[in-house]
């Protein structure tokens, strides 16, 4: 059975098939080897790619474009309503998820956009079926490398109402990867970054080419909310300013808005060979046409910022993967926005003499990277591919939530995946006989500075004390880059497990935000980090001594055993009441118990026990009690 690759584009959409010991790009009904990603309605039938763009201006609210900024994503997610800014379609929030408004012979309807997403990968099934002549219900679908679990599982869901069966999601710029190695033959030992900017999403990834044909992730950035599409709402937003000076009005319409907008889109392809581009719109405004000049020196000044953000994000890379701009060997442009002058301009001044590669084509490289991955998936014995092995990475650390809010890291940023990590827990509470397990992703140290992921229970934990019970919890990522986390008591074996698939996830912007903030924010985080630490450790301390107390009757008097059990409780008392101290009150607090019960707990003779076989909070740090003090 023959496999497809596709790369399932914010602006355009590409499929190609592996083929007699190459890769072909599929052309589509008009010749065309790039199909807009763009689904329309009208009153008699529904439209795909350049049919549904051709016809945007005149039926702009029913004409669906961008799902793929929409798409495993939250209605009230912050980057998600800025993006709704620009679309000339309604969009509604069904139970905290975006559905797309139409109205489609008559009635209107309403689309998730993995509804949207998967009319447009039927489109790319039917173009490799019309060409190959034969049924093709397998494939490899790209995604952009900082796309989350939430929006992973989407597009796989888009893939099976498209009826595809989803072989592998592989990350954007890892498939443009593959098609250069291929391109070019490359043996030994190289590093490339591909630096991949399209119509809707940016992505720059380092990957290692070693020998044998295996291509390492390194590290990946990016931001899926910047291409081509902001770039042209810059031009846009000149136009309406120069209308509103020349006419002293304001273009509100729908239907103008959207002319205008492929006006400005025409402009920017043409600034890629001029120094200056015209405009003509006719009857924009009150039957009045218009006329708007942009240069390409205008341009680069309104574009300046967003083109000076992607270097952020290759530092971004360049420090996770532990390399200087001198490591890297070749510089990779992909995504059709790369043609733009003063992308290769700033990235040549960026990286030096160093290569920046333009030779293959950016809007096709990421599907022939795709049906390269699908050949491989599928048995291709060819010399060419069979031995290539891709090894992709994790864009955000997971992790769980600790005592105190505190996040413990599973699973770190850039991790190579598939993989699998198992840490060991323990209950909070004497005689816990259920468990909550909060699973987030973030870089900061408390859960509420990272998202949420998913929570389940684990229930059926034998009634036992405090830090007794053994849970193991596995976070295991699968080849998609998705998450299953389980947990299992390692007393009876009970387990329980549940698949990341929510949408209520973080968006991409808020994600690179979060990495930006870390770093500012490591001091601070360091610190309370710490302090947590000795909290937990100090409220450790008073349960242990609770219980020796309680279990070890007679080495103390009544009176001396009331009294114990009675100044826990206060210290316990104190701690919740205290729950925003400095490390050093916390430290000085320990100091004072330690001074105070010393005598008690020798006439127990459990000191030395309690000391070399303390266990600190959920971490598995084994310390001595004057280490905590004295840390």
């Amino acid at each position: 059975m023959v496999a497809i690759g596709i790369d399932l584009g914010t602006a355009c959409s590409c499929v190609a098939v592996w083929r007699d010991n190459c890769v072909e790009v599929i052309p589509n009904e008009n010749g065309n080897k790039i199909t807009p990603s763009y689904v329309a309605f009208t009153p008699r039938e529904r439209l795909i790619g350049d049919s549904a763009r051709n016809q945007a201006s005149v039926n702009a609210t029913n004409t669906i474009f961008g799902a793929k900024r929409l798409i495993g994503r939250a209605f009230d997610d912050v980057g998600l309503q800025m993006d709704l800014r620009h679309f000339p379609f309604s969009v509604t929030n069904d139970n905290g998820k975006p559905k797309i408004i139409v109205h489609y012979k008559s009635q209107k309807r309403f689309f998730a956009p993995e509804e949207i997403s998967a009319m447009i990968l039927f489109r790319m099934k039917e173009l490799a079926e019309e060409y190959l002549e034969c049924k093709v219900d397998k494939a490899v679908v790209t995604v952009p490398a900082y796309f989350n679990d939430s929006q992973r599982q989407a597009t796989r869901l888009a893939g099976k109402i498209a009826g595809l069966e989803v072989i592998r999601i592989i990350n954007e710029p890892t498939a443009a990867a593959l098609a250069y190695g291929l391109s070019k033959n490359l043996k030994g030992d190289r590093n490339v970054l591909v630096y991949d900017l399209g119509g809707g999403t940016f992505d720059v990834s380092i990957l290692n080419i070693g020998e044998g044909s295996v291509y390492e992730v390194k590290a990946t950035a990016g931001n899926p909310r910047l291409g081509g599409e902001d770039f042209d709402n810059r031009i846009v937003a000149y136009f309406l300013e120069d209308i509103k000076k020349r006419h002293g009005k304001e273009v509100k319409s729908a239907r103008s808005l959207r002319r205008l907008k492929f006006a400005a889109e025409k402009a920017k392809k043409c600034l890629t060979s001029a120094t200056e581009a015209v405009i003509q719109v006719e009857t924009l405004k009150d039957t009045k046409d218009y006329t708007g000049r942009v240069s390409r020196a205008l341009f680069e000044q309104l574009c300046s910022d967003l083109f000076q953000d992607t270097l952020k994000y290759v530092d971004q890379a360049l420090m996770d993967a532990g390399m200087t701009k001198n490591d890297i060997h070749d510089v990779i442009l992909v995504g059709g926005s790369t043609r733009i002058p003063k992308i290769k301009k700033m990235l040549s001044e960026y990286f030096g003499r160093k290569s920046i590669i333009s030779s293959i084509n950016p809007d096709e490289a990421i599907a022939c990277g795709a049906a390269i991955q699908a050949a491989i998936l599928s048995g291709e014995q060819n010399n060419k591919i069979k031995d290539m092995l891709l090894v992709d990475v994790v864009p955000l650390s997971l992790g769980l939530e600790t005592a105190r809010g505190m996040m413990f890291k599973v699973i770190e940023r850039n991790t190579p995946i598939p993989c699998r990590y198992t840490k060991e827990m323990t209950t909070l509470e004497d005689y816990q006989s259920s468990m909550t397990i909060e699973i987030f992703e973030g870089e900061r140290t408390l859960t509420k500075d990272n998202r949420l992921l998913g929570v389940f229970e684990l229930q059926n934990i034998p009634p036992v004390p405090r830090g007794v019970a053994k849970i193991d919890v596995i976070f295991d990522i699968d080849t998609n880059g998705i998450l299953t986390a389980s947990a299992q008591d390692k007393s009876t074996g009970n387990r329980e497990s549940i698949t990341i698939d929510n949408v209520c996830r973080m968006s991409q912007q808020e994600i690179s935000k979060m990495i930006s903030n870390a770093e500012k924010f490591k001091e601070e985080d360091s610190e309370n980090k710490l302090r947590l630490e000795v909290r937990n450790q100090l409220e450790t301390y008073i349960y242990n001594v609770k219980r020796s107390v309680v279990e070890n009757l007679e080495g103390l008097t009544g009176s001396e055993c009331a009294d114990m059990i009675g100044e826990c409780k206060s210290a316990i008392a104190w701690l919740d009441e205290n729950p925003d101290c400095l490390r050093e009150e916390y430290e000085r607090k320990m100091s004072e118990l330690l001074r105070n019960w010393s005598s008690n707990i020798r006439k127990l003779d459990i000191a030395t026990h309690m000391i070399k076989r303390q266990k600190i909070g959920e971490m598995n740090i084994r310390t001595t009690i004057e280490e905590v003090v004295y840390h």
